[in-house]
């Protein structure tokens, strides 16, 4: 069976979790002797997920002269026989014997975004979700978007299949030395990732002010202004900005860490959630969006975004019965997520809806 990926999201990102999902699910491709792959590839030098795999110039099916509007275009594929196309990020091929599969990681851009670059991507999203035969969705709230968004979309051809998450992430058998940390075990609370507005990073800082918690503070290295409003409620002592690190590194810092304190107003599935989890890591986060259906027990989920059910949630860190089996059902949940689940999905839709053309 013919299978034909397109790797434009490497083009488009250095790294991030677009680029981690198909990363994961390209690599468990090698060795499915069912498929006759072959890529759409640019030779993308800057992403670091695609320098990790290995396709070979026989596998390269076509490639674009890579400019910003190439990431809009359709990809044009000869062909005389049905054949499954699956884009990583919102193009389609339009040729009669494709059979195109779209992947919907979330509507952030429709929920926050304004302007003509929000316009842009919707009409992109929305093109290449109408030209497809089966749409996948991160999440059931994802999938609960788009059919909101696009009602004019058959409920039938949309499937929901989570992200996995890396095995890197674990609980640790002997834990790091106190001096290895930031701050001392326990002591301190993790935020991980993007620091947008509707990620609402102020807020934490803001709760933390009213606990003896410290913040590590992984991602994008503070700008000055982020830098100066932190101050203005945590003395330089209380938190450290670590920037980008490992698996390796966010693993231990999850597993010496209270909590992964997580406010987002929305996600489309929420990685680090689950990372966490599987690190034996409480997270504290939002009752909305993805967020319940990923997390599972919502003992340390907030109602409200505000300072005072931040606190709360907090609070609750300190009641060790509470958290140990807050743990214990935070690692049976990340079970659940893994890459080899998520790829098997992914191949069993493929051949289901080849089939169906034929």
């Amino acid at each position: 069976m013919k299978l034909v990926l397109d790797n434009i999201v490497f083009d488009l990102q250095r790294s991030g979790g677009i680029s981690v999902v198909w990363y994961e699910l390209l690599k468990r491709l090698h060795g499915q002797p069912q498929w006759d792959v072959s890529y759409i590839d640019n030779h993308a030098t800057s992403n670091h997920y695609r320098q990790l795999l290995d396709i070979g110039e026989n596998q390269i099916a076509g490639t674009d002269s890579y400019v910003p509007l190439m990431r809009y275009r359709q990809v044009g594929i000869p062909a005389r026989e049905p054949f499954l196309f699956h884009s990583s990020y919102y193009r389609y091929c339009p040729s009669s014997y494709a059979v195109n599969i779209t992947t919907v990681h979330d509507f952030t851009y429709e929920h926050f975004r304004h302007g003509l670059r929000r316009w842009v991507h919707s009409w992109q999203k929305q093109n290449a979700i109408r030209h497809s035969d089966v749409v996948i969705c991160v999440s059931e709230n994802t999938k609960r978007d788009l059919l909101d968004m696009m009602r004019d979309v058959d409920a039938d051809r949309v499937r929901v299949v989570y992200n996995g998450v890396s095995e890197d992430y674990h609980v640790l058998e002997q834990k790091v030395m106190a001096d290895e940390l930031p701050f001392s075990p326990q002591s301190y609370v993790v935020y991980v990732g993007d620091r947008s507005e509707y990620k609402n990073f102020p807020l934490c800082v803001q709760a933390l002010k009213h606990t003896s918690y410290n913040l590590v503070i992984v991602g994008r290295t503070l700008q000055e202004m982020e830098r100066a409003f932190i101050q203005q409620h945590l003395p330089p002592s209380r938190f450290h900005d670590v920037g980008y690190v490992t698996n390796e590194r966010l693993n231990i810092l999850y597993n010496h860490a209270a909590a992964l304190v997580y406010p987002s107003v929305y996600e489309g599935f929420g990685i680090p959630v689950v990372e966490a989890q599987k690190a034996g890591c409480p997270v504290v986060a939002f009752d909305g969006s993805s967020i319940p259906e990923v997390a599972g027990s919502d003992v340390l989920l907030m109602k409200t975004l505000t300072v005072a059910s931040l606190v709360e949630k907090l609070r609750l860190l300190s009641d060790a019965a509470l958290m140990a089996q807050v743990r214990h059902d935070g690692l049976a949940r990340a079970a659940q997520f893994t890459w080899d689940k998520m790829a098997s999905q992914y191949f069993a839709i493929y051949e289901e809806a080849l089939k169906s053309r034929k």
